[in-house]
Formats: C-alpha cells, structure tokens, sequence
C-alpha cells in the first residue's frame, strides 16, 4: 500500500463543496426556473452559504476545493474568482448539473467542454472534475484526460487515490463516498423530490468524526462532499468548524486542495491503478436493458 501521497500524515482531508445552486433543481427540468419559493431554496447557497463558509475557512486556515457548474459560473459571475481569491481552489463540475449516466456520448462532450469556456472566459483555471451526482459514465476520465485536468473525483473504487488509464492518458482518481455527503443527511425538497430526512447536525458531526478517525488509523483520504445550500446553513456551518477543529486537535491530518493530493499522487510511483469495472453483462441474466 502506497503512502508518500499522505506526505507524512495519518490522513488527507478534503473540505470539498459542490456549489450546484439553481442547477441541481434545474437538472430535473427547467420549468423549475418558475418555482420562486424553489429558486430560492437553491440561490442560498452562493449567495449566503458560499461567503458563510468562505469566511469559516479563513478563520479556520485551512483550504477547499468549490465544484462549480458552468451554469451557476456564468449566472453568478463573480463567484469562481472570488474562491480563487481567497487562496481555495475552483473545479469543474459539469456545465447544466445533468449527470453524464443521463446523456448521450455527444452531449456529455459538449456539456463538458461548455462549462470549460465558461472558466476559460473568466480566466478561472480548473485542473480537476466532478461529475454531477457522481454519475460518471464509460467516457467521462477519458474527456477529462483529453482536457488536460489532473483529476477526477466521482469514482468509489477506494478511499485513497488511484489511477485511471484511458486512451488520452492517465487521470488521478480522488474517491468519494455517499458517507461523506452532506446531501444524504440534510437535503430536503418536496417537488422535485431530492431527499426525504433533515438529520441532525449532532448526529452528523458525530459520524463524520468517526469516519475521519477511522481513515486516520488506515491511511485514506477524507473526502468530505458539501453543498453551501445545505451546510452554509448556521447550525450545520457551525458543525463543520468543528470537526475542522477536532481533526487540527488530531496533529496527524493534512487539509490540502484537491489539485494539491492529486499532483502528490501523480508523483506516487507506488500508487494503485483501477481501471473502471464495466462488466459484460449477460442478458439471459438481466434481461431489462
């Protein structure tokens, strides 16, 4: 088992926020666009959640990487520039929020490369990719290796980094799991439907402080999924400083931006390589297409 990505540290910590905003209800159609109550929902993410949590890093020192979609770029200009100014990182996160399972080939190219224009016109540098909802298709590492991003952050196949080959070169793969995603814990609307429980913010802490004490005593990467419309909310944002608190108190985890691990892990040579498991499926067994 590779260790010299961790740099020395029991564990790497990732502070990542998805900032889908008016996208992620969007996605589901946009005849959304006219539920002001919905909207609203969602607009507080950059515009509360996102400075909320902006000024918590600060306070705390620590960086985070912003998933960003194109749309919520372009619809909120100011935004991605403002993350990069205070020293945290901007990365891709699919242009519409559609997740790339929902798309065909074609259109999952020119959703990808849509949001790529719109960073590239607001002169906002993005090395690495999150599908939308973790839904990662047979192209997807293979668009952001032929993009030149250094990495994706979609796949489960582990809770450390790994390597992903593909035809347009290799991509450095940084886990996720549904575990670490404040969405499963408090996302709540009741039309479109994207979540049923509002947990606790107690509850949650507690969780994720184990989760993190366990990844400090094998080695792994916490990778922690945040949505500012969600956890910019004042009890959760207060939940969160303290478990920033709990694993500085540790004095073995690292926080680092999510470009930062993956270069570390580029520069691994002992890192694991998994190429995405697509099984040949028997249709006499699974006869549904």
């Amino acid at each position: 088992m590779s260790t010299n990505w961790r740099g020395g540290s029991a564990a790497v910590a990732l502070l990542t926020f998805d900032v889908d905003a008016e996208s992620a209800v969007l996605a589901h159609g946009r005849r959304y666009a006219d539920h002001a109550a919905t909207m609203s929902h969602q607009a507080y993410g950059p515009r509360v959640g996102v400075p909320r949590l902006l000024d918590l890093l600060d306070e705390m020192g620590v960086p985070a990487t912003f998933f960003v979609p194109g749309w919520v770029a372009e619809h909120y200009p100011a935004l991605a520039g403002s993350v990069q100014q205070r020293g945290h990182e901007v990365a891709h996160h699919s242009y519409s929020h559609r997740p790339p399972t929902s798309m065909t080939p074609t259109q999952e190219r020119a959703d990808f490369e849509r949001a790529l224009d719109v960073f590239e016109s607001q002169g906002v540098g993005v090395h690495g990719h999150r599908a939308a909802l973790w839904g990662a298709s047979r192209y997807t590492t293979g668009l952001v290796a032929e993009h030149g991003l250094v990495y994706d952050s979609s796949f489960m196949a582990d809770d450390r980094p790994y390597r992903i080959p593909t035809e347009a070169g290799e991509v450095i793969e940084l886990p996720v799991h549904w575990s670490l995603d404040d969405w499963e814990q408090y996302a709540f609307l009741p039309d479109p439907v994207v979540g049923s429980v509002i947990e606790s913010p107690e509850k949650v802490l507690g969780m994720w402080k184990a989760e993190l004490d366990a990844m400090r005593h094998y080695g792994c990467l916490f990778n922690l999924t945040s949505h500012p419309f969600l956890s910019g909310r004042p009890s959760r944002a207060l939940a969160l400083r303290r478990l920033i608190e709990h694993a500085l108190e540790c004095g073995d985890v690292r926080f680092a931006r999510c470009a930062d691990v993956a270069r570390s892990a580029a520069a691994d040579a002992d890192l694991t390589s998994h190429a995405p498991d697509l099984p040949a499926v028997d249709a006499t067994a699974y006869p549904d297409p």
